[in-house]
């Protein structure tokens, strides 16, 4: 690392406030230009200095490149500092909070593009996905599960899944045209189904409330995907099971305006950094080739009783 360039890279106000919005979140440069009112050109060239001094790093997500804190144990330091000092700035205080305005926006945007499709969204996910399905995993998974959740169950199929298997099933959705749904496709099948609606980012679902919880086709619709998995985490007992799947990053931007979603998909590697981050074991992860030339990632991780495991890679 090179330590006069960090430094240097530091003494600009207008670096100072990006690095410490980007310490919060992962945004990209049309974001900050909104947030930050200034430039493109201008909010460009400052990022470029912070990721050339190693503050920053950057992934593609379709069309968008977005920006975030750089990993590291040797800047861990340094941006606990950032983040410490800024408490007391207006100007970062102000930035925080029309970041959070922006993160609304893309959960509103979610809430009405569920909303417009309850009666399509079956056949939708079927021209997309064709035969794919985490049934098979979730059979296997489920037996004799206490509770089990399915998060994102919009019209409730997979939430019968889980109730051959489970005892007891919550079933959360942020859109209310959902859940009407899956309480209509459940109503006389005997599944005992707890539905409720909320945000995936902040689960109407109480600590270690679960033992399984499954995610299918949903994390690319979370306005912040880290803290969807981190919620996942958070209600999951100790020796838990993840159940996930969604698309491998791709640049069609015709799916994602077709089927939605905040972010087109996430690598295998992004998936690991997440879960590791959120304190889950990567056990499993498949990946299986779906209609229209996409890959979907299916993982399995759990939630350790004590040091963590070993990771294997499949498919």
């Amino acid at each position: 690392m090179d330590i006069v360039r960090l430094f240097k890279s530091l003494g600009d106000e207008t670096r100072l406030r990006l690095l410490h919005l980007l310490l919060h979140h992962e945004l990209n440069v049309n974001e900050l230009v909104r947030i930050m009112d200034m430039g493109q050109s201008r909010i460009s060239r400052h990022l470029k200095i912070l990721a050339d001094s190693g503050l920053l790093q950057s992934r593609r997500d379709g069309s968008y490149i977005y920006y975030t804190r750089a990993g590291g144990a040797d800047l861990a330091h340094l941006t606990d500092f950032i983040i410490q000092a800024g408490g007391s700035r207006q100007d970062f205080a102000a930035d925080l909070e029309k970041t959070q305005e922006l993160l609304d926006e893309r959960k509103h945007r979610v809430k009405t593009f569920f909303n417009s499709l309850v009666d399509d969204w079956d056949l939708l996910k079927q021209e997309v996905l064709g035969d794919f399905s985490l049934k098979r995993i979730v059979a296997r998974e489920a037996q004799g599960a206490n509770t089990a959740a399915d998060l994102g169950c919009g019209t409730g199929e997979m939430l019968l899944e889980l109730g051959r298997h489970a005892q007891r099933v919550i079933g959360v959705d942020s859109s209310a045209g959902m859940l009407e749904k899956s309480r209509q496709r459940l109503s006389g099948s005997g599944v005992n189904a707890d539905l409720r609606l909320g945000e995936l980012e902040h689960l109407p679902i109480r600590n270690g409330e679960t033992d399984l919880v499954v995610m299918e086709m949903v994390l690319r619709h979370v306005a912040v995907p880290l803290e969807g998995i981190k919620e996942v985490s958070r209600v999951l007992e100790p020796g838990g099971r993840f159940i996930m799947a969604d698309f491998d990053r791709h640049d069609q931007e015709e799916i994602r305006y077709r089927y939605g979603g905040v972010w087109a998909g996430f690598d295998r590697e992004q998936l690991r950094q997440w879960l590791q981050q959120a304190g889950l074991d990567l056990l499993q992860l498949e990946q299986h080739w779906v209609q229209q030339g996409l890959c979907v990632n299916a993982c399995l991780a759990v939630k350790p009783q004590g040091p963590s495991g070993k990771e294997v890679f499949t498919g």
